[in-house]
C-alpha cells in the first residue's frame, strides 16, 4: 500500500519510510486540550474568578464612599448611576488590567513549551505546526474574552446593586435613560475589544519570535505603556488615530448627541488590522521555526526584520491613508469647537440644574447659550490642549433682560477630554449641594467633563 501525504506543507518533512501517515488530530480537539493547559495555569484560575468578582467589589464600594473618582471619566457620576461604574472600569482596563492581562495570557501561550521543553512531543501527537498554531490563538483568544467579559459585567453589576439603574449624564451634559446607557456602556466594551486583540496578538508575536525570553512576555504591556505614552504627546490627529489603542480612549465619543462615531470606528478599524497583521506575522516565524534545536531562544535578526518592521510599515500606511482622506494633521483641538462644547454641554447641565432646584423648566433654545473662550489669558493661540484654557458662558433666562454670564478654567487633554472647573459666580457654578432622589450631590455646573471631536465635524443640518 502507496503512503499518501495529507496536507504536506502541515508536516514536518519526515519520510514514513511506506507506512501510512497518522490521521492528524482535529483543531477543535487540540483547542480544547490547548484552552484545559492554560486555564490549570494558576495564574490563569486567579485571573479569572478576579476579573469576574473584584470590579463588582471596587464599584460598589467606592459607591459607598463619600469621595469619589473625579479624575477619572465618568468617575464623578458614580453615586448617581451605576452605569457609571462599567465605565470607570473600563478607562482603568485600558491603560492597565488589559494589557496585563494579554501579556499574561498570550505572552506565555508559545513560550511556555519552550521552557518546558514539550515541543516535540506536542508536534509527534498533533503533526501540523498550523493546527497548534490556531489551537493556541484560539485558546489564548477565547481566556482574553472571558477575563474581559468579567471585568465588564463584574463592574455593571456592582454599579447596579450599590448604586441602582439610574440615567446617566453624558460628556456634552445631556442626560441619556437607563436603557441608552446600558446599550453605550455595552458598546463601548465592545468596541474596546479591538484594541485588545491587537495587543493579544503582539502577545502571540512576542510569544513565538521571543522564545524564553521574558521580553515576550511583557511586550503587550510595553507596547500599551508606549501607546499612553505617544497619546500625552503633542502628536497631529493622523498619527494619534493610527495607533492600535486609540479605540481605548475614543469610546467616549459614544456618550454624546450626536455620538462622534468616525474616530471611534477609524480606532476599532486600526486595532482589528493591527491584530491581523500580528497574527498573520505570529504564524509565519512559528511555521519557520526549526523546532529540533533544544535550545532555541527566539527567533532574533528574522524576528525584527518579520515581526517589527511590517507593524512599523503598517503605522506609517495608516497615517498616510488617515491623513489623505481627512483633514487631520494638527492638534483637532480648535476654539470654534472648544466653544461649542462648552456651550453645549453647559446648557443641557443648566437644564438639569434647573430641574434639582425646583426652578421653572427652560430648554436649550431659550437658554441661548454661547460660549467665549481664549487661551493663555489670550496670549497664546486658541488651539491645542493645556490648562489654560478660560472659557465665558453666556446665557438669557425667559423674562429676564439681563444676561447671565459664568467663567469656567479648562483644562483640554491631547485626546479632546477636558474638565470644566466653576469658577464663578458662585450661585451659578460654585461648589454646593443640591437635593437629588439618590441624595444630595454637588451642584452639576460645579464641575464637568466633556469632549472635543478630533476630527472636523459636518455642519449642523438646516
Amino acid at each position: 500500500m502507496t503512503a499518501t501525504a495529507v496536507d504536506r506543507p502541515d508536516d514536518l518533512g519526515e519520510d514514513t519510510g511506506g507506512v501510512p501517515a497518522a490521521r492528524r488530530v482535529p483543531v477543535a480537539r487540540v483547542y480544547r486540550f490547548e484552552l484545559v493547559k492554560l486555564v490549570s495555569q494558576w495564574r490563569i484560575r486567579v485571573l479569572v474568578p478576579a476579573c469576574w468578582i473584584a470590579p463588582a467589589l471596587f464599584v460598589a464600594g467606592v459607591g459607598e464612599q463619600s469621595t469619589l473618582p473625579t479624575d477619572t471619566l465618568f468617575g464623578r457620576w458614580m453615586h448617581a448611576t451605576g452605569w457609571a461604574g462599567p465605565l470607570v472600569m473600563l478607562g482603568f482596563a485600558g491603560t492597565w488590567a488589559l494589557p496585563l492581562l494579554t501579556s499574561v495570557v498570550t505572552g506565555d501561550v508559545f513560550a511556555c513549551e519552550d521552557r518546558l521543553g514539550t515541543w516535540r512531543h506536542l508536534l509527534v501527537a498533533v503533526r501540523s505546526p498550523r493546527r497548534i498554531f490556531a489551537a493556541k490563538a484560539l485558546a489564548g483568544l477565547t481566556v482574553v474574552l472571558l477575563l474581559v467579559a468579567g471585568l465588564a459585567c463584574s463592574s455593571a453589576a456592582g454599579g447596579l446593586l450599590a448604586v441602582g439603574n439610574q440615567p446617566l449624564v453624558g460628556l456634552d451634559g445631556h442626560l441619556l435613560t437607563p436603557g441608552d446607557a446600558a446599550l453605550r456602556v455595552l458598546l463601548a466594551w465592545t468596541c474596546a475589544l479591538a484594541p485588545t486583540l491587537a495587543l493579544a496578538a503582539i502577545g502571540l508575536l512576542g510569544s513565538v519570535a521571543l522564545g524564553r525570553s521574558p521580553t515576550g512576555l511583557l511586550l503587550p504591556a510595553l507596547v500599551a505603556l508606549a501607546l499612553q505614552v505617544a497619546q500625552m504627546l503633542p502628536l497631529p490627529v493622523a498619527v494619534r488615530l493610527a495607533l492600535p489603542g486609540y479605540a481605548f480612549l475614543s469610546w467616549n465619543g459614544l456618550f454624546t448627541d450626536p455620538a462622534q462615531l468616525r474616530p471611534l470606528l477609524i480606532g476599532v478599524a486600526v486595532g482589528l488590522v493591527w491584530a491581523a497583521l500580528a497574527t498573520a506575522l505570529a504564524l509565519l516565524l512559528f511555521l519557520r521555526r526549526d523546532f529540533t534545536a533544544p535550545a532555541h531562544d527566539g527567533s532574533g535578526r528574522r524576528a525584527l526584520t518579520v515581526g517589527l518592521l511590517p507593524l512599523a510599515g503598517l503605522l506609517a500606511a495608516t497615517v498616510a491613508v488617515i491623513a489623505g482622506t481627512t483633514p487631520s494633521l494638527g492638534s483637532g483641538i480648535g476654539q470654534e469647537k472648544v466653544q461649542r462644547s462648552v456651550a453645549t454641554a453647559f446648557a443641557h447641565l443648566y437644564r438639569l440644574q434647573t430641574d434639582q432646584l425646583h426652578r421653572p423648566a427652560v430648554t436649550e433654545e431659550q437658554l441661548a447659550v454661547t460660549a467665549a473662550c481664549t487661551k493663555g489669558a489670550g496670549r497664546l493661540a486658541p488651539q491645542g490642549p493645556g490648562n489654560d484654557w478660560r472659557c465665558v458662558v453666556s446665557w438669557h433666562l425667559p423674562g429676564v433682560r439681563l444676561t447671565g454670564q459664568a467663567v469656567y478654567q479648562l483644562d483640554v487633554a491631547s485626546d479632546g477630554r477636558y474638565v470644566a472647573d466653576g469658577d464663578g459666580p458662585k450661585e451659578v457654578n460654585g461648589y454646593f449641594l443640591v437635593r437629588t432622589p439618590l441624595g444630595d450631590a454637588p451642584n452639576p455646573l460645579w464641575q464637568f467633563d466633556g469632549t472635543v471631536g478630533l476630527l472636523p465635524t459636518p455642519p449642523p443640518k438646516g
